[in-house]
């Protein structure tokens, strides 16, 4: 089994987010699924374990 990765979000620009992301590849997707990284500043995939993370000294703004 790969590590989970871990991906750094910009709450300005990043927002929603959902995994797998625009950049995954098609043959490395899995149904898509939204993630609420604004309240915690984190959130874990539940299909693949990718990590995301609010960039520090971003806030989401209009979410």
């Amino acid at each position: 089994m790969s590590e989970a990765q871990v991906v750094m979000v910009n709450g300005n620009t990043d927002l929603p987010l959902h995994c797998p992301t625009n950049k995954t590849p098609n043959w490395n997707s899995h149904p898509r699924v939204f993630l609420d990284v604004a309240k915690t500043g984190e959130a874990k995939c539940p299909y693949c374990g990718t990590e995301y993370k609010l960039i520090p000294g971003t806030e989401p703004h209009g979410h």
